[in-house]
């Protein structure tokens, strides 16, 4: 007779410690759950629950974000990685998106998307990744580049770019080479998104503001000028600046301006620039987006004044193009 492979508890416990409760059928048998054993499991009334084909939680609540990318990765197999707006989160980002668990694997690798699991086959699987336990995920400009393919709104993709750069935790030549990498299908938005960071727009906000001004009538202004005064002294950066008429428009964005340190920052920055005579006007980012004429009323009654009074002898600086420009 053959002898039942003994039921080795604590090597199905260690593996659903590093594997946050999730565990794939290959794996509970071999370490001795029986086939008998595992079907009843998770059968009606037991104590696992199937999440995907030949993988299962062993709780029968809710499932956490841990345990769907890990079931994601058992799936998908060994040599996948997670992608997209779930690996964006991974690397601690915000990102819009809907629950899909995008996943890389190889081009011979023959899986299938199923449940909330999209297969993603590529050619160029990146040679490094990152993990937290045995959830593995790509380096974060793939992340961005894979998560706004899908993306139908600009303000999205604006919106995880600017998070990546504002953030320090890549720069635009990386994202350059993710686009100019990658498929052409689903990367118009990323490449206008891209465009912006480089003529200057730093965050979502500005690049709302930037879109609002461009179909405008209003003179074409300079994005994130350095300003000086006639003897050089440093006054700060303006969003957008017209320069004969002295006035800049900002976009306040609370996201970005939270601690008092930032805070101060932008007060003393307006000091600075109100006392050089540059009249500077605020933005909040909804009033942007839900009221652009009053934006735009205000921006031209102001341009209007500073038109009408004798130019400031203010000096302002373009700001230095972002590398890695080349394809775009």
């Amino acid at each position: 007779m053959p002898v039942t492979p003994v039921y080795d508890r604590e090597r199905l416990n260690r593996v659903l410690g590093e594997q946050f409760g999730v565990v794939s059928r290959a794996q509970a048998l071999e370490c001795g759950v029986s086939r008998g054993r595992l079907d009843h499991l998770v059968g009606p009334g037991g104590r696992w629950q199937r999440i995907l084909p030949g993988v299962y939680v062993v709780n029968t609540g809710a499932v956490s974000a841990d345990q769907r990318a890990m079931a994601a990765l058992l799936y998908a197999g060994p040599k996948s990685l997670l992608t997209g707006a779930v690996a964006v989160r991974r690397h601690r980002l915000q990102c819009a998106g809907l629950n899909q668990v995008d996943v890389l694997v190889p081009e011979d690798v023959r899986v299938r998307s199923a449940g909330y699991v999209r297969i993603i086959r590529t050619g160029r699987m990146p040679e490094k990744f990152f993990r937290t336990n045995r959830i593995r995920f790509v380096p974060l400009a793939r992340a961005v580049a894979d998560a706004t393919r899908p993306m139908a709104s600009l303000g999205d993709v604006r919106a995880v770019v600017a998070e990546a750069i504002q953030n320090g935790r890549c720069n635009v030549a990386s994202l350059v080479a993710e686009l100019n990498d990658g498929p052409v299908g689903g990367s118009r938005l990323y490449r206008v998104a891209l465009r912006e960071c480089i003529a200057g727009s730093r965050s979502a906000a500005e690049g709302d503001l930037m879109t609002l001004i461009g179909r405008s009538d209003l003179a074409e202004p300079m994005y994130n000028a350095e300003l000086y005064t006639a003897d050089g002294t440093f006054l700060g950066i303006a969003d957008v600046w017209w320069q004969r008429a002295g006035v800049v428009a900002e976009v306040d964005s609370r996201r970005y301006h939270l601690s008092p340190a930032d805070y101060e920052r932008t007060v003393m920055r307006h000091n600075r620039m109100a006392a050089q005579g540059i009249n500077v006007l605020h933005f909040l980012p909804d009033t942007v987006k839900t009221e652009p004429s009053t934006v735009i009323r205000s921006l031209r009654g102001a341009i209007r004044s500073g038109t009408a009074r004798p130019p400031l002898l203010i000096v302002a600086k373009p700001s230095t193009p972002a590398s890695g420009s080349a394809g775009l």
